[in-house]
């Protein structure tokens, strides 16, 4: 009697089931406009109704097969489910760079949104989950190229905020160098920069000074072709060159300090939007020069300095930083002005623990280093002579969709890679004037949104200062809270940051 009651109610709550999951899917659908998603309805009725399928086959098997399949089939259902999570609701980061200190510290594992913002219809589907481009131990790609769908973001519940912390895709990552050692490298950095060495041996006392527009824009195509050609003919020490689709390219973390349609300037490492000054975090941090008091690198690194480092916020690779300035950049000439080698070297610090180090005596002087005193390296746009720096730069116009800008031979280096990497154009300059898709033009409009985007350990921050504008089509998602922290110099439960454990990333201005 129990059974047959059973199994009357058994159709009911089959049904149920089916509406209930019919209706979420049908929301999702909506939700991301994909209607090509309405053939699976068919699997979804026979999975709770017909039962034409056999869908679970093995639970009729014995032996191994039972006990396999079953694993198999909930390996396949949890890969399934976090792929679908993680693309379109939320993913895990950590923070692996120094970039963002002191406001995000190396070790912080954020919860990141794709919500806020609206996640991307994901342009390379076919990918292993929990996977960003390579597969660990076998060491090759973990997305399959074909099909590549064009960029769509789903509509979100909000957009890019000033200031905000944002997680997007590395947009100079489009090209890479597949040797392991250098797929991290800025690809474009390296050619650039070994072309004009070449340049420089080759025709010593080169100046760019002295040449007008068109003879520099030479220069640069000529540096670019030669940097890249020697990195193709030494393709046993860099691997050959490759390429990664948006969605592929490392994840990145940095602050939004620029907005579509502003204008942006750097003056004295002050960041100017539309000629006003923007506010700085809180916990910005700079480099300093430094001199300690009859104390050594190795001495700070030392038991009895780890309370006050760790009050400090100063970490081991801070303090390793001190060994650079006589070394490393005295033997590769990036040093400007040798008024700083009277230090002992330098580290990043916020003004607050440079204060501190002074009044507790640690350090004997104490100053901020300046672009006159070590070289940065190349600024953006790599194919200009500008002479900006990483302090002193712009000002910049930020591309804003549907917005036109005069182009002009002076500017053409600033917006060239976002006409013709990231809205896929034809650009080139003849005779010197501007041909875009074969037509000559003075003027362009955008079709994306662009943001400017700088760490706060403004020293020590590989960001827009170096490789330009993020486009819109390489946002990824928003970092709500940190849900773990851990100090790399630390070991334990010591090591374990208890006082961030699940703290806002928003109240970290």
């Amino acid at each position: 009697m129990i059974d047959k009651e059973k199994a009357k109610l058994n159709p009911r709550k089959q049904w149920a089931k089916f509406i209930i999951v019919s209706v979420l899917y049908l929301l999702f659908l909506l939700w991301v406009k994909s209607w090509w998603g309405l053939l699976v309805l068919p699997f979804i009725f026979d999975v709770y109704i017909t039962k034409k399928i056999r869908w679970q086959w093995w639970k009729d098997s014995e032996g191994p097969v039972r006990f396999i399949m079953s694993w198999v089939d909930a390996l396949v259902f949890a890969l399934v489910a976090v792929y679908f999570i993680n693309l379109f609701f939320f993913q895990n980061y950590v923070i692996p760079s120094s970039s963002l200190e002191k406001s995000l510290l190396t070790g912080d594992y954020l919860f990141v949104s794709k919500v806020s913002y609206g996640p991307r219809i994901p342009e390379t589907p076919l990918t292993m989950p929990l996977t960003q481009h390579t597969m660990p131990i076998f060491n090759t790609k973990s997305y399959i190229e074909f099909p590549h769908w064009d960029y769509r973001r789903v509509k979100g519940l909000g957009k890019v905020q000033l200031n905000d912390i944002v997680v997007f895709n590395y947009p100079a990552g489009d090209t890479i160098m597949s040797e392991l050692a250098y797929q991290a490298e800025d690809y474009y950095n390296r050619a650039y920069t070994t072309g004009e060495n070449l340049l420089a041996q080759q025709t010593p006392g080169i100046n760019l000074s002295t040449m007008n527009v068109l003879q520099q824009r030479a220069f640069y195509e000529k540096a670019y072709a030669m940097g890249r050609s020697y990195i193709v003919h030494n393709a046993g020490t860099f691997g050959v060159l490759d390429w990664r689709p948006t969605d592929r390219r490392e994840n990145y973390v940095k602050r939004c300090v620029g907005l579509p349609g502003q204008t942006i300037q750097i003056k004295d490492k002050i960041v100017y939007l539309d000629g006003k000054p923007n506010k700085e975090p809180e916990n910005v941090q700079y480099t300093y020069l430094v001199k300690l008091n009859n104390l050594t690198a190795a001495d700070l690194l030392r038991e009895q300095y780890d309370d006050l480092r760790k009050e400090l916020g100063v970490s081991s690779e801070d303090v390793q930083c001190l060994s650079r300035l006589h070394g490393y950049d005295v033997e590769n000439g990036q040093v400007l002005n040798q008024n700083a080698l009277l230090y002992d070297g330098y580290m990043p610090l916020t003004k607050h623990a440079a204060a501190e180090l002074k009044r507790q005596g640690i350090v004997r002087s104490i100053r901020p280093v300046t672009d006159r005193d070590i070289y940065s390296g190349p600024n953006y746009p790599l194919n200009a002579f500008t002479g900006w720096t990483r302090d002193n730069m712009g000002p910049i116009w930020i591309p804003q969709k549907g917005k036109s800008i005069t182009l002009t031979l002076r500017n053409l280096p600033v917006y060239e890679r976002c006409i013709k990497v990231y809205e896929k154009n034809e650009l080139a300059v003849k005779g010197g004037k501007i041909f875009i898709n074969g037509k000559q033009t003075n003027r362009y409009t955008f079709q994306l949104d662009y943001y400017w985007m700088q760490g706060d350990n403004r020293h020590n921050s590989a960001d827009s200062r170096y490789w330009g504008f993020v486009p819109e089509d390489h946002i990824v998602g928003k970092p709500l809270f940190i849900w773990w922290s851990s100090d790399p110099d630390r070991r334990g439960l010591g090591g374990i940051r208890w006082n961030r454990l699940f703290s806002w990333v928003d109240n970290i201005k």
